[in-house]
């Protein structure tokens, strides 16, 4: 179908875009981007015309951690629940963690996954396989027979490897084939058993904590075997003053690394855990005050690359249970727009550098270790003449509540239910076709 966006602000940080442009889209294309009517195609006729006027049009959004609950998790969340809650927040390319049940840590467990994506025909998924069998962190996986079905990194997701020399061979096997190691730091003794920060705040509630030297421990072992092996590893979601701190300071010395964060810390701290509110029981654990700045201000220095949702559909039955008991999670495929307009506001960050973390910052992520990536991925996060028309289209004002029956996800738990929020998603384009339109 031949479309004409008109009218709109066109935002696209990575060709250092921010002006009235027009975009013509063929064949899922793009065909033209025109910021004069003497750079429109020539005989172009539109099937469609979306008048974007007052509106912005930006790349569509990348996420780089969404769990889609399939396989072994439908009660929780199903695939078509969760893509079409991607369509709602601008999410057109996400990454999914390997701890499905089973594990991603086969290549004919990817390859339906990816079939089960493709065929309804909207966001781009892009899985992370395991790293170890079962995530049990003892066998390495077939990493490059899992490459080949379609993973574009590896991951123990919330599973810390004890053994060290079993990370050690797994990224020596990683550096060998080029590929990414995606970790989140977490020393397994450290933090085993806890559920919030420690400080003041989880002894007074009288909850077991996890120290933010369960972060740092963990991150002092990454990077010297990063050291040790040159193995490019990516950081998912950094959520201590002090493990940032070892970040900036890794990344000072050029080791071949990335990181974001969770929406959901950029905004909180354990205060707001208040008398147990099960919605704040998240993995890794808000933290306090200091924590938090810390983390505003890594992502104003560029310590920190991308902001994701950290989307973790939870049943609603296991949001119901005491806090040390309840299930960690959140959604957040549909609150990552807004979310991050607030922090733009907040820090007095244009709306060009928002849009950067949320689309051209984790598609470097999403396509890191490969000179010239293939397909979709190569065009994730940017509008070009000739890419994919992967477009979001937002009202930057528009205010809305947060509350379940707004949500299209599954799962309808946040720690911002009942919050006003400003910025939402107008229509979604993948491939050139409309997704979703409010």
């Amino acid at each position: 179908m031949k479309i004409h966006i008109k009218n709109g602000r066109l935002i696209d940080p990575a060709s250092g875009t921010d002006a009235l442009t027009d975009i013509y889209i063929a064949a899922g294309k793009i065909l033209a981007l025109a910021q004069s009517p003497d750079q429109a195609p020539a005989n172009f006729t539109a099937a469609r015309t979306i008048d974007a006027k007052g509106l912005v049009v930006c790349p569509g959004l990348v996420d780089l951690s969404v769990r889609l609950r399939e396989p072994g998790y439908e009660y929780k969340a199903t695939l078509e629940s969760e893509m079409a809650a991607a369509m709602a927040g601008g999410v057109t390319s996400l990454v999914c963690p390997p701890d499905t049940d089973p594990v991603l840590d086969e290549p004919g467990l990817v390859e339906m996954l990816k079939f089960r994506a493709r065929g309804l025909n909207q966001a781009h998924v892009y899985p992370l396989g395991a790293l170890t069998v079962g995530l049990k962190g003892e066998v390495l996986t077939e990493m490059a027979e899992l490459t080949e079905s379609g993973c574009i990194g590896f991951s123990q997701a919330e599973v810390p490897i004890v053994n060290t020399g079993v990370l050690a061979r797994a990224m020596e096997y990683a550096c060998t084939f080029g590929l990414t190691i995606w970790l989140r730091a977490q020393d397994l003794w450290l933090g085993k058993g806890g559920v919030a920060a420690s400080g003041a705040v989880a002894s007074r509630l009288g909850l077991s904590g996890v120290p933010a030297a369960a972060e740092t421990v963990a991150l002092h072992t990454i990077f010297e075997l990063m050291r040790a092996t040159g193995t490019r590893v990516h950081l998912c979601r950094v959520s201590s003053a002090a493990g940032l701190a070892l970040v900036a300071q890794a990344k000072k010395e050029g080791l071949p690394l990335s990181c974001d964060v969770g929406v959901h810390h950029v905004h909180l701290a354990d205060v707001d855990i208040g008398y147990f509110d099960p919605q704040l029981r998240l993995v890794p654990p808000v933290r306090g005050v200091h924590d938090r700045e810390a983390i505003l201000a890594a992502l104003d220095d560029g310590t920190i690359d991308a902001i994701c949702s950290d989307h973790t559909p939870v049943d609603d039955d296991e949001k119901l249970l005491p806090f040390d008991e309840a299930s960690p999670g959140a959604t957040g495929l549909e609150v990552l727009l807004p979310l991050a307009l607030k922090w733009g506001r907040e820090r007095k960050r244009s709306l060009s550098e928002v849009v950067a973390k949320l689309t051209a910052a984790p598609a470097a992520v999403l396509c890191q270790g490969q000179a010239q990536p293939a397909g979709e991925r190569a065009a994730a996060g940017r509008l070009a003449v000739g890419g994919s028309a992967d477009i979001c289209i937002f009202d930057q004002e528009e205010s809305w509540t947060i509350e379940p029956r707004a949500l299209r996800s599954q799962g309808k738990n946040s720690p911002f239910l009942g919050y006003e929020v400003q910025g939402r998603v107008k229509a979604t384009l993948v491939a050139g076709h409309v997704a979703y339109e409010a």
